[in-house]
């Protein structure tokens, strides 16, 4: 568990490191760039919650 938190923590760091890249560099890549990291990062993190939510649900049945 505090692995994959800090593993979203550094993706989202990165994403945001590469929309602090586009915005000093004006170069589009960082910001498309930076918008696939975070689309991702929100995808798996969806996903992680979505397991853990149907974990507790298995246990209540």
């Amino acid at each position: 568990m505090l692995v994959f938190r800090w593993i979203i923590l550094l993706l989202l760091v990165a994403g945001i490191v590469c929309f602090a890249m586009y915005v000093g560099t004006g170069q589009a890549r960082w910001r498309a760039l930076g918008l696939t990291i975070v689309k991702w990062t929100v995808i798996a993190g969806l996903g992680f919650f979505a397991v853990l939510v149907l974990e507790r649900l298995a246990v209540l049945a």
